[in-house]
């Protein structure tokens, strides 16, 4: 009886909506090995092995701005033809600074009102690198914090002999502060 006291005191917390805050430098790192897998780099385009063909990010810093997202990467990409063993075409490196803010959506995060420019570079080739950014981020990315939290909330860990299910989790609100993505939660979690 004890442990099961001891058990429900741990999890009564949980009884209302909890604010999760992923500090930033967390949030780079979390992202970092989910995305970022190929030498540090986000393929958006081609891979490692196209020479002529190819688009990346590395080296994501994430801020908040107004709050917004802000996502500081570098990008390197050309959009080129391979000619005699010569790259002919478009390309170019800069830094991307992209704007975005945080939504739930059927178990996860995704960005909205994305907005990407550079920092340091103009011309055609740079404008229609945002413009794809923008759409693709806005269409593609997605953190699965549903299933995150499904496995982290019941996963046995030092109390396997009580299992747990987690249900009804929702996030009901996100946040961007100065230092950090805040995500107001709400979810059920049976003890067996």
């Amino acid at each position: 009886m004890k442990r099961l006291l001891a058990l429900f005191l741990l999890f009564a917390p949980l009884a209302h909506a909890v604010e999760i805050h992923i500090q930033f430098a967390a949030l780079e790192r979390m992202l970092g090995e989910q995305l970022f897998t190929q030498d540090g780099r986000k393929y958006v385009r081609g891979s490692a092995a196209a020479k002529c063909n190819f688009a990346y990010l590395e080296k994501p810093h994430f801020q908040g701005a107004d709050g917004k997202l802000r996502i500081r990467a570098k990008f390197s990409g050309r959009s080129a033809l391979n000619m005699f063993g010569q790259c002919v075409g478009l390309g170019d490196a800069f830094t991307a600074a992209i704007t975005a803010v945080p939504q739930y959506k059927d178990g996860n995060i995704g960005l909205g009102n994305v907005a990407a420019m550079s920092e340091d570079h103009t011309g055609y080739y740079v404008r229609r690198v945002c413009a794809a950014l923008q759409s693709s981020l806005a269409r593609d990315f997605r953190y699965p914090i549903g299933a995150a939290a499904k496995s982290a909330l019941e996963e046995p860990g030092a109390q396997p002999n009580y299992p747990r299910e987690l249900r009804n989790f929702r996030v009901t609100e996100i946040r961007v502060t100065n230092d950090a993505l805040v995500l107001v939660v709400d979810f059920e979690l049976t003890v067996k």
